[in-house]
Parts: structure tokens; sequence; C-alpha cells
């Protein structure tokens, strides 16, 4: 009973966090817009520092600072969406173009 009954209480906390996780991006705004997304990071990125430096303190590890950069969510994600969008509107004339020179390939092979 035991051995049947330990792949269901894995399953169940594997979903419980899991579930935890989605409701904890979306209540962080992680899953709104990408204004509330960006207003998250700078949250993160405002606590956390002290975090880990009072996690070091306790352990008593000495880790190197950590490096600081500008960098737009924003921009990156915009960039990245653009791309895949573009690839996409593009695939099917790549396809055609593929499949033709494909043919063209096998009819010269059969020559």
């Amino acid at each position: 009973m035991a051995s049947r009954l330990f792949p269901v209480v894995k399953f169940v906390v594997k979903g419980s966090l899991a579930g935890g996780a989605v409701y904890v991006a979306y209540d962080q705004g992680l899953l709104g817009s990408s204004k509330q997304g960006a207003e998250a990071l700078r949250k993160a990125q405002a606590a956390l520092p002290p975090a880990i430096q009072e996690w070091t303190n306790y352990v008593g590890w000495e880790l190197p600072s950590t490096p600081k950069f500008d960098f737009s969510v924003s921009e990156s994600w915009n960039k990245g969406v653009h791309t895949a969008v573009s690839a996409l509107s593009v695939a099917p004339t790549r396809a055609r173009e593929y499949t033709q020179k494909g043919w063209k390939y096998v009819k010269d092979l059969a020559k």
C-alpha cells in the first residue's frame, strides 16, 4: 500500500510547489504587463543584496560584490518578441524554398 501511495504524495508535493511558484509570480506582478515585470525586477534587485548579505554573515562566508549593470528588461523582451515574430512570419516562405531545393536535389540525383 505504501509503495502505491508514494507516487501520489510525490505528485501532490510537486504540484503544490509548482502552483505556489505560479501564485507567487502572479502575486508579484511577473505575469502582468511589462511595466509590472520591470517593477518586480527593481523590487527584487533592491531586496536581494541585503538578504544575501545577512545570510552570508550568518553562515560566515564572504561573497564578492555583485556587478552593477544597466539592463532594460522591456527592451530586451520587445527585441526577443520582434525576432520571434519575424522568424515565424518568414517560416512559410523558407519552408517552400527549402522544399523546392530538396526536390531539385532529389531530381538531380535521380537523373
